[in-house]
């Protein structure tokens, strides 16, 4: 479980530093990285991508999908 969490580190300072080189397809192929280990990551725990969109629309005050 580490080591996913550490790729998951690795992959956010790539994006990060990929977002100020100016090239917008370097940056697109870090987030695509970064996107695929935090799933993985999310996985290996057992968190839904549902429970992580429930959290973003409590954030905002919109309400949840496929609730009422």
């Amino acid at each position: 479980m580490s080591r996913i969490a550490q790729k998951v580190g690795e992959e956010a300072v790539e994006t990060a530093l990929a977002s100020v080189s100016g090239d917008g397809e370097k940056l697109a192929g870090e987030a695509a990285d970064l996107l695929y280990h935090l799933a993985v990551l999310l996985t290996a725990r057992g968190v839904a991508p549902g429970d992580v969109a429930a959290k973003l629309a409590a954030r905002r005050g919109a309400p949840r999908r496929g609730k009422p």
